[in-house]
């Protein structure tokens, strides 16, 4: 049986044969990448616990609505204190709602819940994010 493939006509032995090549290569890629993971992650962690992520500090500013939630995660050595964050957003205008961490092995995880004291104004998202960045980097 021949099949028509990029205007050519290919044998189907032919075909099978390099659709087998091409599945072969994929899992070798699939296995090398699950090695590389490993060696990043350290290997036996769990990919959903603070313990993998491979570097610290993380910092997520993101808007939810008229609320502004800042998630920070940072090692127990990490010389900075969490009213240093509140005072950042407080001079951005930002009223805090709740600030709340936990602690994960020698991490910390913050969550900061604030909004706009003038909600006609907002908050300058990016701004903060860079204040907060030049804090904790």
């Amino acid at each position: 049986m021949l099949l028509f493939c990029d205007q050519e006509r290919i044998a189907l032995p032919v075909l099978l044969e390099q659709a087998t090549n091409y599945i072969k290569g994929l899992k070798e890629s699939i296995q090398e990448l699950h090695r590389r993971k490993e060696q990043l992650t350290g290997g036996d962690q769990n990919e959903h616990s603070l313990e993998a992520l491979p570097m610290l500090p993380v910092l997520a500013v993101e808007e939810i609505g008229s609320t502004l939630e800042v998630k920070l995660i940072t090692g127990l050595n990490r010389n900075f204190m969490l009213h240093e964050v509140l005072a950042v957003l407080e001079e951005e205008c930002a009223e805090v709602l709740s600030a709340n961490y936990t602690t994960k092995g020698d991490k910390i995880l913050y969550t900061i819940h604030s909004q706009a004291i003038l909600p006609r104004i907002g908050i300058e998202t990016s701004r903060v994010q860079e204040k907060l960045e030049k804090l904790v980097f």
